[in-house]
């Protein structure tokens, strides 16, 4: 979907800058494939990735961790110091189940959960009573159309 790249070079944009910005404070020369951050750190995009609690975090926080001990750790580099975002906005994952990596990075952030949302609410659609077709009494077919489901009398007494 053309949109969906346009809208996360939008949002790395936003996020990152782009080379050659009258507005940056200084000339970026011969890096026209990199990029660097030109907002405050406070204006984040991309969320950073939780890496689970730890044992030495659950110790602190008594038998049971609380959110606040377990936010207060949570920053956009892993334990290692090792980046979990690149600065192209993406992430290694692996599979659940196998542990394996998986070949490509992957898109992440509040950019990506806020285009998938309001494409839902694009198809979510639901009738009581509309229009319907002239010659078999059944209801239009599609949103456009504000048709529906046909309930039949098995559906009805059931």
């Amino acid at each position: 979907n053309v949109g969906q790249v346009l809208e996360s070079h939008l949002g790395y944009t936003a996020r990152w800058g782009w080379p050659g910005n009258p507005l940056a404070d200084e000339p970026v020369r011969g890096t026209e494939t990199k990029t660097r951050p030109r907002t405050k750190p406070s204006s984040w995009i991309a969320t950073p990735v939780f890496d689970g609690a730890h044992w030495d975090e659950e110790d602190k926080a008594g038998r049971h961790p609380t959110i606040q001990n377990i936010f207060e750790n949570l920053n956009p580099e892993s334990r290692d110091g090792v980046r979990l975002i690149g600065n192209d906005g993406k992430v290694t994952l692996y599979n659940g189940r196998t542990g394996d990596k998986y070949d490509n990075a992957v898109s992440v952030g509040y950019v990506y959960i806020l285009k998938l949302a309001h494409l839902v609410d694009d198809k979510i659609h639901a009738r009581s009573t509309g229009p319907y077709s002239m010659i078999t009494q059944q209801p239009l077919g599609g949103k456009a159309q504000f048709g529906g489901q046909r309930f039949g009398e098995m559906e009805v007494w059931a």
